[in-house]
């Protein structure tokens, strides 16, 4: 099945029914479909065909949902593009794609033209928004290039096989790399999607997450095969988001937890009705059960956790509850809702010791997430050596670090990068972590090893207070050794302002653990 069907199918059931509420525009599926033939028609007359790669540099728009459709109905390859990156590392990526076409935001002038001074391949931008667009490139208008073709250029022929979307990793483990998803992967995960979450036409979702991420992007597909409602915000300022999902009675929405954490924390959200609100999910990276309880008091609604990868399009888990585990109490019931989940619908799951067996199902034993099926990248954008390296077998090894309870539940413990290894005890940062939350206290919290000449390495715990609280190292260290060994209890705890955080949004743990490294060696400080 290839991603032109999905919204061919939106149109043919939903064509007056309104797709996207982006600001001031509002379209029914028809208009949205004729705006996504208009922009295909132009890239199709522009030389844009099969195996060529389109990027965009955008936040969230009607726009960028229109692209994400437009090239893929070419056979072409989208590349989304991190809005927080520098021109260079936006060079680098658009270098390594081989794009010759940019779709861009006025708002990114001055990146754009900073990439003709670091050399790209680009040869032609197309601009979107009102404002000075200063380029060394041909520049054509976003709204005027839509008039060329209302209806859509031949779709090439291909399998589903064929690559859709190149989406190049966050780099906090080195290197970008670029992750080749597929028709099939796209397709695949959103019918998954829709049957997991029960999406119908009665759904409304709000993109508030980063479409360059897919943490959001998968929902382009699967809220548009069933004729639901999209309706999106440019950028994260948790009132405007809570706002918009009172006016436009949003049901459901999966965002990262760092911005969940934030909404829950706005002055005035309790007075604010979330009636329509069925559930809400969270994904990208791991959250702690205390500001689970927070998400589902302040909603009122459903909770649903969810774990995934850019390797996997991307869910891999959800904390659905299976129906003999809704008959458990509340408190019960809960417990499941806030662990990493059970495998997703469409792929297979095992965690594995490094022998390759599976651990037991006991909830103790650690051990590798490894997972195959068909929402799985086929690898990584001419990096074969890497590709080889993550799937093996047949399995995609995922360095995630997880238990597996006797009902199938997975909970992730850690990265196999980010564990501590104290005295030579292992110790998992996300278990300190979710302790960390449960203080009144704690806004964030982020547990790194560092440098220790005793121990190897030492637990130390960076935190941010709520507005308001006050707490000092002591009392943090004490009420971490109440409710977890005291080897896994932080040695060390620093409060900051701010946490780092990657361009999609999640903590930058990495960075964070670079500073302390380098200001362990006297080269700097945090």
């Amino acid at each position: 099945m290839l991603i032109p069907f999905i919204l061919e199918k939106a149109v043919s059931l939903h064509a007056d029914r309104e797709a996207v509420v982006c600001g001031k525009h509002r379209f029914t599926y028809r208009d949205f479909a004729e705006r996504v033939h208009g922009l295909s028609g132009f890239l199709h007359a522009q030389g844009v065909g099969k195996g060529d790669c389109v990027a965009i540099l955008h936040q969230n728009s009607h726009e960028f949902l229109e692209a994400y459709f437009a090239v893929a109905g070419l056979g072409a390859i989208l590349n989304p593009l991190n809005t927080r990156l520098s021109p260079r590392e936006l060079s680098a990526i658009l270098d390594d794609s081989e794009a010759g076409t940019l779709i861009a935001a006025s708002r990114f002038a001055d990146k754009v033209s900073a990439l003709s001074e670091l050399g790209t391949r680009i040869q032609r931008v197309i601009w979107a928004g009102e404002g000075q667009r200063p380029s060394p490139f041909q520049d054509f208008d976003y709204e005027e290039i839509l008039s060329y073709n209302t209806e859509p250029p031949p779709t090439p022929e291909m399998d589903d096989d064929h690559v859709a979307q190149l989406y190049y990793t966050s780099g906090t483990t080195g290197v970008p790399k670029g992750v080749m998803l597929s028709h099939r992967n796209v397709c695949v995960h959103a019918m998954a999607a829709i049957a997991e979450l029960q999406i119908t036409d009665r759904d409304h979702w709000i993109h508030a997450a980063p479409l360059f991420h897919l943490a959001d992007a998968w929902a382009t597909f699967a809220i548009t095969w069933v004729g639901g409602k999209h309706i999106i915000v440019p950028d994260f300022d948790p009132p405007e988001v809570i706002a918009l999902m009172e006016r436009e009675r949003v049901t459901l929405t999966n965002m990262i937890p760092t911005m969940l954490n934030m909404l829950t924390h706005t002055p005035g959200v309790q007075d604010r009705d979330f009636s329509s609100l069925r559930v809400i999910l969270s994904g990208g990276s791991s959250i702690a059960p205390e500001v689970v309880r927070r998400i589902m008091d302040t909603f009122g609604c459903d909770y649903i956790q969810t774990y995934g990868m850019t390797e996997t399009s991307p869910y891999l888990t959800v904390s659905i509850l299976k129906e003999p585990l809704t008959r458990l109490p509340h408190e019960e019931q809960f417990a499941y809702k806030a662990r990493t989940g059970r495998p997703f619908l469409g792929v297979l799951l095992k965690v594995v010791r490094e022998d390759g067996t599976e651990v037991a199902h006991d909830d103790q034993e650690v051990g590798e997430i490894i997972v195959q099926g068909d929402i799985v990248t086929k690898g990584y954008w001419k990096r074969p050596q890497e590709t080889a390296s993550a799937l093996r077998k047949g399995w995609l090894h995922t360095g995630d670090m997880a238990v597996v309870d006797p009902e199938g539940y997975v909970n992730i413990v850690d990265r196999k990068k980010d564990m501590i290894i104290t005295g030579g005890e292992n110790v998992y940062s996300v278990e300190v972590e979710n302790v960390l939350y449960a203080h009144p206290a704690v806004l964030e919290a982020v547990v790194i090893g560092v440098p220790d000449p005793k121990w190897g390495e030492a637990v130390k715990a960076v935190v941010v207070l709520k507005e308001g609280y006050s707490a000092d190292e002591e009392e943090i260290i004490r009420h971490c050794k109440e409710q977890i060994a005291s080897y896994k209890a932080p040695k060390s705890v620093d409060f900051v302002d701010t946490l780092p955080r990657t361009g999609s949004g999640k903590l930058y743990k990495k960075g964070l653990k670079d500073r302390y490294e380098a200001q362990a060696e006297g080269h700097g400080a945090p």
